[in-house]
């Protein structure tokens, strides 16, 4: 007799949509799906006959109505709020277009009552900031600062140069995505460029393809790098490995001045990462801060470590940001994740005695001087908010404008910071990336913006239709019109466009395309690159016929 098989049993699948469409698009179908399966085991005999389980249920499953098995399998795919996890609603972006959680307030102002596309500071930046007004000063350090630094400030406030045009590109020239940029304090055509591998790029973009990059600096990301200020060819770095690097530029080799793991790792209760530093040039002194909310010094004569470390911010925070006044080296800005940026005098500073405590809704990401007489602060807020005291001889209670820009987004991205420009004498010029995106022909392209910080006006806003990442890494030139970008693993650098001269003649941009062989090594090895930080691939798709007409090394001219 011949052996009776087992008759498989599927079950039938419902799959519940919502009424107003039947077919969900492909951003609903990555949405959380609700699978609910109940299964029964069948008991076999010792003659290997199968039996009817205990429950049975009539399934209509083609022509087997009343077929005997398993429990339905429901999946549902109606809609999901990203934002409040809830049904029947959807947030975020599609496309160009961010959609509200009607749950949550303005994404863009964090106010109740409107959208993010009518928020009226999406409108206009300048929407409820009070200009900076012109008075006669009152204190005494307020009039000292007037006859002694204003007159060398012109009155009159110049016309802005905008570099809006892409010049040059190094496509892919990370293998993880750009974190810092610096340029160099002497050679003007050479930028400094470091990632979340702890790598350091040099590029001179002046000849375009004359690139290196050294690999054998941190293990990984690279948070902060300065020129040394007696020797233009070393430089050091600040990374959340815990180390201070100082390289030579022109060899690669480097040596670690500090290191707060000495130990290795033990744990994340005890890894220190540094994130701020800078260099105080009078006192010869390399100043970091770590992940504790502890600063630490560093002697530049002898490279090695000056002094205990000293708490600055709450004890277990970040210090994000570090920067001293250009004008007196010994008055030090720092920021951090405890939602304050603290102004020290060097000289006298120990825990507790900061000189005042500028108080944030958020994390701040960075917090500047003015380049020029270094008494103005720009701070940048993960609530969305620039914020500006105009005198640190003045009322330090409250910033003297906040000016609401689309910033808050630190997940897979490098954090946004706005940074004075250091050329203009007028001190209210800023650069920053933008998250939002807007709409341009179709595109959703994330610009940069140039912002007057005097009035809150968006002064302009560059774009480029073949860079559809976002540019939270932003650099202004100290001495040229030139902007240099990291979005992503690649950087750009903008030069202002020639209006006065045909674009045809005027014209020469040119592309560097590298990083393909890697990425083909990195996928058989299983490695995963960072290519999609920041990258929205349903965008990038739109633009890769504009892609595919670029020339790869060749030194040819492109065209807008």
């Amino acid at each position: 007799m011949a052996p009776v098989t087992r008759r498989t049993a599927f079950p039938k699948v419902l799959i519940e949509r919502d009424s107003e469409s039947e077919q969900s698009s492909s951003e609903e179908e990555e949405e959380e799906e609700e699978k609910t399966l109940e299964e029964e085991e069948d008991d076999d005999d010792d003659d290997g006959v199968t039996t009817a389980s205990e429950k049975t249920e009539n399934l209509d499953v083609g022509s087997d109505a009343n077929r005997k098995g398993k429990a339905p399998i429901t999946i549902s795919l109606k809609k999901v709020c990203k934002v409040c996890k809830k049904h029947g609603h959807e947030a975020g972006f599609k496309g160009a277009t961010y959609i509200d959680c009607p749950m949550k307030p303005c994404f863009l102002c964090r106010k109740p009552g409107h959208t993010t596309l009518s928020c009226p500071h999406r409108v206009s930046t300048e929407h409820g900031v009070v200009p900076a007004p012109r008075k006669k000063t009152c204190k005494p350090l307020e009039y000292v600062f007037e006859r002694q630094l204003r007159p060398s400030l012109p009155s009159i406030k110049p016309k802005y140069v905008i570099p809006d045009q892409v010049n040059c590109a190094v496509i892919r020239y990370h293998s993880r995505r750009v974190t810092c940029l610096e340029f160099h304090p002497t050679k003007n055509n050479i930028l400094l460029s470091g990632d979340k591998k702890g790598q350091l790029g040099v590029w001179d973009f002046g000849k375009v393809y004359e690139k290196v990059v050294y690999g054998n600096i941190h293990s990984c990301l690279m948070n902060n790098m300065r020129f040394n200020p007696t020797n233009d060819c070393m430089v050091y770095s600040a990374s959340s490995d815990g180390t201070i690097s100082y390289t030579d530029l022109e060899t690669g080799l480097s040596s670690s001045p500090m290191n707060l793991n000495p130990d290795g790792w033990l744990g994340p209760n005890t890894w220190k990462m540094i994130y701020g530093m800078d260099i105080n040039c009078e006192k010869g002194l390399v100043l970091v801060a770590d992940s504790f909310g502890f600063l630490y010094m560093v002697d530049m004569r002898s490279n090695h470590r000056n002094g205990d470390a000293i708490l600055i911010h709450k004890k277990g925070t970040k210090v994000v940001g570090i920067h001293c006044n250009p004008i007196q080296p010994d008055i030090l800005l720092t920021c951090g994740n405890d939602h304050f940026a603290r102004i020290w005098d060097l000289r006298y500073i120990e825990a507790g005695s900061s000189l005042y405590d500028l108080k944030h809704n958020r994390v701040v990401n960075s917090a500047y001087f003015s380049p020029l007489s270094g008494t103005k602060i720009l701070t940048t807020s993960q609530d969305n908010r620039l914020r500006i005291w105009d005198s640190i001889f003045g009322n330090m209670d409250s910033p003297s404008r906040e000016i609401v820009h689309s910033h808050d987004f630190n997940r897979h991205l490098t954090p946004f910071k706005a940074e004075w420009d250091p050329k203009d004498p007028s001190e209210s010029l800023a650069v920053i990336g933008r998250y939002i995106s807007e709409n341009y022909n179709g595109a959703a392209l994330h610009p940069i913006d140039f912002i007057d910080t005097s009035t809150g006006q968006l002064v302009a806003e560059v774009i480029d239709p073949n860079i559809t990442t976002i540019s939270p890494v932003n650099k202004l030139h100290p001495r040229e019109d030139i902007l240099a970008t990291g979005s992503s693993r690649s950087l750009f650098i903008w030069k202002p466009k020639e209006k006065s001269e045909i674009v045809e003649e005027k014209d020469e941009r040119k592309i560097v395309v590298c990083g393909r062989a890697e990425k083909k090594r990195g996928k058989k090895n299983g490695d995963s690159s960072d290519e999609s930080d920041g990258i929205m691939s349903s965008k990038s798709k739109k633009f890769k016929s504009t892609k595919s007409g670029r020339k790869k090394l060749s030194g040819t001219k492109g065209k807008h």
